[in-house]
């Protein structure tokens, strides 16, 4: 018998679940993503992962577990995308209407590549569980701390007039996630830069500023 090494086992076992979770992670994007979250059992996504149902609750627990996992997978993409956007050469130079705009390019261009993430980001999410509700309020409150750290700066230019822009922010962004679903659901697609200038003039004017013509 030949000894193996403790780490090389552990290795083998890591690289195993690995490829399982990415193979589960494929199976919700595909069957969420073109069936729905409410169409979509737990055999089913066993069946298109190649894995067994115990692999599947070891990894994830449950069909939310895993919508959960894709949700953050998917809108972090979104807000990494936004970063690099806000931090990209001659940002701080910009008027505020075209860091937004460049802001929300970025973010619709993340999540709305594969219209399948579109799909499970923004509608099936909604009405689930309170577990998953919890969930999407957590990064809806990451966005409001993201998007208000936004408008303080501009308020600190003297772009927008100098108070909490909290509340605001927080509408703002419960209504930029019923625009996104409600274009997520849509027959007709709207292009993503479509998308990102209706995002733009909403963000705008909710912080009192009127876009250019």
């Amino acid at each position: 018998m030949v000894d193996v090494p403790v780490e090389q086992l552990t290795g083998a076992v890591d690289g195993v679940r690995t490829r399982a979770r990415g193979q589960l992670l494929d199976a919700g994007l595909e069957l969420f993503g073109v069936y729905g979250y409410a169409q979509t059992s737990e055999y089913a996504l066993c069946a298109t992962a190649g894995v067994t149902e115990e692999v599947f609750r070891n990894e994830f627990g449950s069909r939310e577990g895993l919508l959960m996992a894709l949700h953050n997978q998917i809108t972090t993409a979104g807000l990494r995308a936004s970063e690099v956007a806000l931090l990209s050469e001659g940002m701080d130079d910009c008027p505020l209407e075209q860091r937004f705009r460049r802001l929300f390019d970025a973010y619709v261009s993340a999540v709305t590549r594969d219209l399948r993430e579109a799909r499970v980001t923004f509608v099936e999410v909604l009405g689930v569980s309170p577990a998953v509700d919890a969930h999407c309020k957590r990064w809806r409150d990451l966005w409001t701390d993201f998007l208000t750290g936004e408008a303080e700066r501009a308020a600190v230019r003297g772009e927008v007039e100098e108070r909490d822009h909290r509340v605001v922010v927080m509408v703002m962004v419960g209504t930029v996630h019923e625009l996104m679903a409600h274009h997520a659901r849509r027959p007709r697609r709207a292009r993503p830069d479509e998308v990102s200038e209706e995002l733009t003039k909403l963000g705008l004017a909710m912080l009192g500023i009127e876009m250019a013509g």
